[in-house]
C-alpha cells in the first residue's frame, strides 16, 4: 500500500471549497429555478440518475418533500432508453443528476421528459456534456475534474446543489442558513479521530448502513462506497426497515453504521440503535448528539436535515482508510471505470 495520499482523499478534502464556490456561482440558476416553480407549481417533480448521483436524488426527494410538500418521483432511465416508453409530464419539472452527463440512458430519459412536456434541469459537473447541452436549465456543480473512480466531492456538490434548490423554492430561512454554514461544517470534519470505527469496519465481513429521511440517502451512498472501494459487503436500510426482516442477520459484533442527525427522527433512531445494541450489534453512529456505541461526534450546520452530508465527508475519509489498510487502491477499484455509460 502506497503512502502517497490517494486522489479519493484529496478530492474529498476539496469539498468545502467546492460547495462554497457552487453556492455562489449558481445563484442565477437557483433564482431561475425558484421562479420556474413559482409559476409552474408542478404537482410532482421527477428525477433520473445512476449510482452515487441517484443517492443525491434520493436526498433531494426527502428534503424537498419535507420542505416543500411536493412529491418527488424517480424514473428509471431504462423506461426511455430500453423500453421506449413515452412520458406524460406536461407542466412537470424533471431533474437529471450526473457527474459526467455522458451516459446515453440518462440523456435519453431527459429527452423523453422534455418530449412529454417537462422543463428539464441538469445538475451536472461537466457543463459541456450531452446532458447539459440538451437541458433547459443547467445547475453546474463547479467541482472541477474528479480523477478518482470513487465520487466524493461531486456527490457532496450534487447534494449541496439540490439542497440549495430546495431552499430557494421553499424560501425556508433555516435551510438557507444551514447551507451558508455547510462549507465551514464540512471543513470542521478534518482531524476527527475515526480510528475505533476504522477497526470495526476493517474487521467486518458484512455490515449495514442506516438512517432515516435525508440520512437514508447518505446511508445508501455509504454502503456503495464500502463495496466499491473496500470490497466490503454492505447494505443500506432505513432504521425503520431495519427493525423488520433485516434484523434477522444481526448477531453479536455485527456492525451497523448509523447516520443519526438531530432531526425529527432522532429519538426513534436512538431507540432503534439501543435495541440493535441489545442484540449484540456494534453500532457506529455519526451524530451531533451523543449516542452509545463507537460514536463519531459531528460538526453541525444548525439543521439536522443537512447535517448528514457533513457526516458523509467524515465517512469518506474513514472508508478510504479502511480500503488502504486492506491493501486496495481506492482510486482504482477492481472492475470499475470512472464514467459508466449504460443504455
Amino acid at each position: 500500500m502506497s503512502e502517497t495520499q490517494s486522489l479519493m482523499l484529496t478530492e474529498a478534502g476539496e469539498s468545502p471549497a467546492v460547495v462554497a464556490a457552487l453556492l455562489e456561482k449558481d445563484r442565477p440558476a437557483l433564482a431561475e429555478i425558484a421562479r420556474l416553480f413559482a409559476s409552474a407549481r408542478p404537482p410532482v417533480v421527477t428525477t433520473a440518475a445512476r449510482g452515487s448521483s441517484d443517492h443525491a436524488a434520493t436526498f433531494f426527494k426527502y428534503l424537498f418533500e419535507i420542505a416543500c410538500g411536493v412529491p418527488v418521483a424517480s424514473i428509471g432511465p431504462s423506461i426511455a432508453s430500453v423500453y421506449g416508453a413515452e412520458l406524460s409530464l406536461k407542466g412537470g419539472i424533471h431533474f437529471t443528476v450526473s457527474q459526467s452527463g455522458a451516459s446515453p440512458d440518462i440523456v435519453a430519459l431527459q429527452q423523453a421528459a422534455k418530449r412529454g412536456g417537462a422543463t428539464t434541469i441538469a445538475v451536472v459537473n461537466v457543463t459541456d456534456s450531452p446532458l447539459a447541452k440538451q437541458a433547459d436549465i443547467v445547475l453546474g456543480l463547479n467541482a472541477g475534474q474528479e480523477k478518482s473512480v470513487a465520487a466524493t466531492k461531486s456527490f457532496i456538490a450534487s447534494v449541496a446543489a439540490l439542497s440549495a434548490v430546495t431552499a430557494a423554492v421553499s424560501g425556508k430561512d433555516d435551510l438557507k442558513a444551514a447551507l451558508d454554514k455547510l462549507p465551514e461544517a464540512l471543513a470542521a470534519t478534518a482531524g476527527i479521530d475515526a480510528s475505533a470505527a476504522e477497526d470495526v469496519l476493517f474487521n467486518a465481513s458484512s455490515l449495514y448502513t442506516s438512517g432515516r429521511g435525508p440520512a437514508f440517502a447518505i446511508a445508501l451512498e455509504a454502503a456503495l462506497k464500502a463495496k466499491e472501494t473496500a470490497g466490503l459487503h454492505a447494505e443500506a436500510f432505513s432504521l425503520a426497515e431495519l427493525m423488520h426482516g433485516p434484523m434477522r442477520l444481526v448477531q453479536p459484533g455485527f456492525p451497523i453504521v448509523a447516520f443519526a442527525p438531530d432531526d425529527a427522527a432522532f429519538e426513534n433512531n436512538a431507540k432503534a440503535l439501543e435495541r440493535l445494541r441489545g442484540l449484540g450489534a456494534t453500532t457506529v453512529p455519526f451524530s451531533t448528539q451523543p449516542l452509545a456505541g463507537v460514536n463519531l461526534h459531528m460538526p453541525s450546520t444548525g439543521n439536522g436535515l443537512i447535517d448528514p452530508l457533513v457526516a458523509l465527508l467524515c465517512y469518506y475519509r474513514l472508508i478510504e482508510a479502511v480500503t488502504r489498510r486492506k491493501g486496495f487502491d481506492p482510486d482504482k477499484p477492481a472492475n470499475l471505470l470512472k464514467v459508466t455509460e449504460t443504455v
